[in-house]
């Protein structure tokens, strides 16, 4: 495969005022193994999005059932709700710092993430973060998929009865795998038309559904006369000895939930029209919206203890309690815009760019998404969601693990090794800079190996609530495996710069 580079316009120099870079207008690449259209950068006319995109962005993405659970996740572990809320509102903090300095390159090169993961991995090197970022994505593609389709199974089943009670395929009414392959089927119609379809629907869809959850509030206070005692229930755990061995896995767990964007927001970022438009987008959307988000969620369960007497953590479930029409559709709807607009911007756009990255001469932006579609649905997700010790420490622990390793070497490549400079031309050319031993660069393997050995190879489960030994996979690590996702960033982070101490090249 050829690409030419579009010529640069009178308006947009190389660089422009802004600090933002364009290949050299007319440049010619030819080597398919690591070129394709999706993977060049994007032309500086195109990068538009808006300090409003991106706070959209996060608004819809935040806006989503299992955002919704993750209070009530805590809650079951022995949280009260200032407890859960706290800690959700502390990991969004912490987790947009990384997700700020990995976003700087989208901007100014206009480049994706394995691009940006080239420069310190290696043109093939590259492949093994992207892939890691596109199994989880994928991964979660299912679970989202999954969530989505009972929803709409629920809703639809309140609508029409008799849905529940129909005849079992692997263990679940066919109607429900009828639902899930429909909203499947939905979701993929949506991101094979393009990032301009998608900055369109989340432009539309964040309103849509804060005005939703919005009307759920309003209809259980209305029902509940105020909101119930819930509030009031104390902590399982107090604040003392049994709380802080609990507080903070889980932290470390609410982080990894967007951990996976702080690797491949530059996917999103490279269509922006300059770092203050990222910058001020993503820290007003991700940690306010799921802050607020968190709150919402633990008023309208306080209120539905009220009307029910028991806690009704799923939304969805609750939407289903009432009997008006109109009120159904519109949860209905809701349900389907709230899970669809973070399913496909979160966990499609990353693993269609990383696979095209793997094989850009075969599979493009629109093929990768497609793959991403089958793999979500083979890996069976809903088994990753059936208790939340599985769902939060052990799911969520291994990928903020995996995923903060693979950070903290991005991190420390562009911003200090690098100093944000980067050669657009040798991202894309074998023999380059950015070559290093075969397309490999052997700090970043190393320091990926060393991080990722710290902060997952602890891993355990308590006794029957998950896949590892309860001494952990590597006994004496065991104790690091609370921290995993800041155990990874810090020490690939570190081994990185100290491997790179002698030998860094700057552009």
């Amino acid at each position: 495969m050829t690409a030419t580079v579009p010529p640069a316009s009178s308006e947009n120099p190389i660089p422009d005022p802004a600090g933002r870079v364009e290949l050299p207008p007319g440049a010619v690449l030819t080597d398919a193994r690591f070129v394709n259209d999706d993977l060049l950068p994007v032309p500086l006319a195109r990068r538009r999005w808006t300090t409003y995109n991106f706070t959209a962005l996060w608004v819809g993405m935040a806006h989503n059932i299992p955002s919704w659970l993750l209070a009530s996740g805590l809650v079951a572990l022995g949280m009260d709700w200032k407890q859960a809320v706290f800690t959700i509102a502390l990991a969004n903090v912490i987790v947009l710092a990384p997700m700020l300095l990995t976003g700087h390159a989208g901007p100014k090169y206009g480049i994706p993430f394995p691009v940006l993961a080239r420069a310190s991995f290696g043109l093939r090197g590259a492949n093994l973060p992207a892939m890691i970022r596109a199994a989880v994505a994928c991964a979660w593609f299912g679970i989202q998929t999954w969530i989505g389709g009972q929803g709409v199974f629920v809703l639809l089943g309140k609508l029409f009865g008799g849905w529940a009670e129909a005849s079992e395929v692997g263990g679940q009414p066919w109607t429900l795998w009828v639902c899930f392959v429909l909203f499947w089927a939905l979701e993929l119609a949506i991101i094979y038309r393009g990032m301009e379809a998608l900055r369109r629907f989340e432009n539309w869809a964040a309103p849509f559904v804060i005005v939703g959850a919005l009307v759920l509030l309003a209809w259980i206070a209305n029902k509940a006369g105020g909101l119930g005692p819930l509030l009031d229930q104390p902590s399982r755990l107090g604040w003392g000895a049994d709380f802080w061995p609990v507080f903070f896995p889980s932290l470390m767990g609410m982080i990894a939930f967007w951990s996976t964007l702080s690797l491949n927001i530059p996917d999103f970022t490279r269509f922006g029209a300059g770092q203050r438009a990222q910058v001020w987008g993503q820290t007003l959307g991700l940690p306010t919206t799921m802050t607020l988000f968190a709150l919402l969620s633990v008023f309208v369960t306080s209120g539905s203890q009220a009307v029910y007497g028991a806690a009704i953590w799923d939304p969805v479930e609750l939407a289903a309690k009432t009997d008006n029409v109109f009120g159904l559709l519109f949860a209905l709807i809701t349900v389907l815009v709230a899970t669809i607009s973070v399913n496909i911007a979160a966990n499609v756009v990353s693993p269609a760019y990383d696979l095209a990255n793997l094989a850009p001469k075969f599979i493009t932006f629109r093929t990768g998404a497609l793959i991403t579609g089958v793999v979500g649905v083979v890996i069976m997700p809903w088994k990753l969601t059936e208790t939340p010790e599985l769902y939060i420490f052990t799911w969520l622990g291994l990928v903020g693990g995996l995923l903060g390793t693979v950070a903290g070497i991005l991190v420390a490549d562009y911003w200090i090794v690098r100093r944000t400079r980067l050669d657009l031309t040798d991202l894309y050319t074998p023999g380059g800079r950015y070559w290093y031993t075969s397309g490999w660069n052997p700090h970043a393997v190393v320091a990926f190996l060393t991080g990722g050995v710290l902060a997952v190879g602890g891993s355990h489960s308590a006794p029957g609530k998950g896949p590892f030994p309860e001494d952990g996979l590597i006994p004496f690590l065991k104790p690091l495996a609370d921290y995993g996702w800041a155990v990874g960033l810090a020490a690939s982070l570190v081994v990185y710069l100290a491997l790179t101490a002698g030998t860094r090249r700057r552009v």
